[in-house]
């Protein structure tokens, strides 16, 4: 099992790159936004499984704060992009 969570790590962390191959080259901004987003949802996968194989469970407390925060700043970018005032 310690060998399909390397596997799965290894995968998580190739998928992170081509996302951030998108952040940087996205024509558009939507595509940049939707790249960070998966980004974010890599790294708490990645936090998950380093959990699992580590067994140290508070680690799964950052992939939450990490995934909050993540949410918080799309909000807040998409706001931005729609020419609106942050309190509408």
């Amino acid at each position: 099992m310690n060998i399909f969570l390397n596997i799965l790590l290894y995968a998580q962390v190739a998928l992170c790159f081509f996302c951030l191959y998108r952040v940087i080259a996205g024509p558009t901004i939507p595509d940049r936004m939707v790249a960070i987003d998966i980004f974010g949802i890599l790294v708490v996968g990645i936090c998950v499984i380093i959990a699992i194989i580590t067994e140290r469970m508070f680690i799964i407390d950052i992939g939450i704060a990490w995934i909050i925060l993540s949410f918080i700043g799309t909000l807040t970018l998409a706001k931005y992009l729609s020419k609106k005032k942050l309190n509408e």
